[in-house]
């Protein structure tokens, strides 16, 4: 998606004549992004338009259908030789969306060299802060780290160091390993705090990363073309028309 715009559903444009395009673009669009992780946010932002379509989200609609006539041979490249360590990575963009300035959460989890599971999804509440909304953000993907590693654990590979959990905001990993920070967070949700109780049972250990190498970024927001394909080749994603 361009940088440059923002997409918003209070806007002087008229609606479409035929929403339903527009609709069966996007769901079409849903499905692909099982395979295609590069698009999940593109696809997350169109999504929630459906309901009242305009011609500026059509043209980003098209804008994504054009970067995937050009990357037709793309798709995840799972290794056999990798590693079975778990390692997770999380952002947010804070404040993001201009009809309800919440924030928007992005997280990514690998099985050595293999992304399994990602997610881009808008915060249900509003938040004050960037270190507010980071944390909430560190709160979602807790939940499936947990539950996979114990699907790990059944399926005899079993991690038996704590999680590596990425993220860029120094104040967010403050808060999840000094409980003094808590006195000052209780406006929180106290599922946030899931997080604290994670690292203090030793599941996962955070660890900060620098935004350029910020794997989640891709998935809470549209960044430029050259940082864009530099993450996604991170994740394992490779044409099969690339010569080898």
């Amino acid at each position: 998606m361009d940088p440059n715009v923002s997409l918003v559903q209070d806007s002087s444009e008229t609606l479409l004549s035929d929403p339903k395009q527009y609709r069966r673009l996007v769901g079409r669009m849903m499905y692909l992004t099982i395979t295609r992780p590069d698009i999940t946010y593109a696809v997350n932002r169109l999504c929630q338009f459906t309901s009242a379509p305009k011609p500026s989200h059509l043209q980003a609609a098209y804008r994504v259908l054009h970067y995937l006539k050009g990357s037709i041979g793309m798709g995840l490249f799972y290794s056999a030789t990798a590693d079975l360590t778990l390692t997770a990575f999380t952002d947010a963009d804070w404040g993001s969306c201009k009809d309800s300035r919440r924030s928007t959460t992005g997280y990514c989890m690998f099985l050595g060299t293999s992304l399994i599971s990602r997610k881009s999804k808008k915060q249900d509440t509003l938040s004050m802060s960037s270190a507010e909304s980071e944390y909430r953000a560190m709160g979602f993907p807790v939940k499936e780290i947990r539950w996979l590693v114990n699907l790990l654990g059944e399926l005899h590979a079993p991690q038996t160091k704590a999680v590596a959990f990425f993220c860029d905001s120094i104040a967010a990993i403050h808060i999840a390993n000094n409980v003094v920070f808590h006195e000052r967070t209780k406006h929180l949700q106290i599922d946030c705090h899931k997080v604290r109780e994670c690292v203090t049972n030793g599941l996962v250990k955070t660890l900060h990363v620098t935004t350029d190498k910020q794997l989640a970024d891709v998935f809470t927001k549209a960044v430029q073309a050259g940082q864009f394909h530099a993450l996604i080749g991170k994740m394992g994603l490779i044409s099969i028309y690339m010569p080898s």
